[in-house]
């Protein structure tokens, strides 16, 4: 009997290095003899760059706009396939300032099922957009798509901010759907006590940081030539770090919990008590969020 099918997310602040973490990560899966297909649910569409060695990928609803609908599609004009066979899809988005970003990943994901895209995988993953909390970008959360949601963040305070709205959206369809929190991932900026701050914030999300990527130029190496780390550079420490990355999130099958985010006094307060955020500093936050 065969494994069931794992349909996991990255989420994250963007510019966090989501995109970059989630494709090194599936690459080091499928080392592992994983079949893997990346559902990209950005509209930078550059989600699966690295795995297909090239600028960016024809996206769902471009190619739908140009054939005049999504049902004048097939599979094969939309679906390729990169480094290690894995299958990658970009769904895609709006001129910007033109409707929903969101549209895309709807339209997207009913034709990659409808069409059997999902057959004879292990995994599907899903990268999407973690600053806008918006319908569209919640559809893998909210249609019980995808099942295990990891968040990728750094000690970064905006980060962090970003990483627990993403914790409320998760608690939000928990209790209608099967979605899971499966874990924080901290992406190093090499900021003040980022490892202890990461675990303390993942402490009260009631999860774990369920591994922390340090930071190496050779990530940026390998992203100039549109590759991985473990392709580009197999036999560093950083590849490592990915292929640990893989099997924990591999093992961590079906032990996702219900998050319990805290409010925006309550990170402040962690802030402070790491020593990251000072008083002068909560004034100044305080000022902000009373103007907006």
């Amino acid at each position: 009997m065969s494994a069931p099918l794992r349909q996991i997310a990255f989420y994250g602040k963007g510019g966090i290095g989501k995109s970059t973490t989630s494709q090194n990560t599936l690459a080091a899966l499928s080392e592992m003899g994983q079949k893997i297909l990346i559902v990209g649910c950005d509209p930078k569409a550059d989600s699966t760059r690295l795995i297909l060695h090239a600028k960016a990928q024809d996206t769902v609803l471009h190619l739908a706009a140009e054939a005049g609908s999504v049902e004048d599609l097939e599979l094969q004009d939309v679906l390729k396939i990169g480094f290690n066979n894995i299958k990658c899809v970009e769904s895609g988005g709006p001129e910007p300032g033109v409707g929903c970003a969101g549209r895309g990943v709807i339209t997207a994901i009913n034709f990659l099922e409808e069409n059997g895209a999902y057959e004879n995988v292990d995994y599907v993953s899903y990268d999407v957009l973690g600053d806008v909390v918006c319908g569209g970008f919640a559809m893998p959360i909210r249609e019980n798509k995808a099942q295990e949601i990891y968040i990728v963040m750094s000690g970064e305070m905006m980060a962090m901010y970003a990483a627990n709205n993403i914790a409320k959206g998760i608690l939000k369809y928990a209790n209608t759907g099967g979605v899971r929190l499966g874990g924080l991932i901290c992406n190093e900026r090499q900021t003040d006590k980022e490892l202890e701050l990461s675990e303390a914030l993942a402490a009260k999300l009631g999860t774990t940081l369920i591994h922390f990527v340090p930071r190496d130029n050779v990530v940026q190496h390998a992203e100039l030539r549109r590759m991985t780390c473990v392709e580009y550079a197999p036999d560093t420490k950083q590849a490592d770090e990915y292929r640990q990355l893989a099997r924990k999130i591999h093992a961590n099958g079906g032990k996702g919990v219900i998050p319990t985010p805290i409010s925006m006094d309550e990170l402040e307060e962690l802030l402070m008590e790491f020593g990251i955020m000072s008083k002068e500093d909560e004034t100044i936050v305080g000022k902000a969020a009373g103007a907006a």
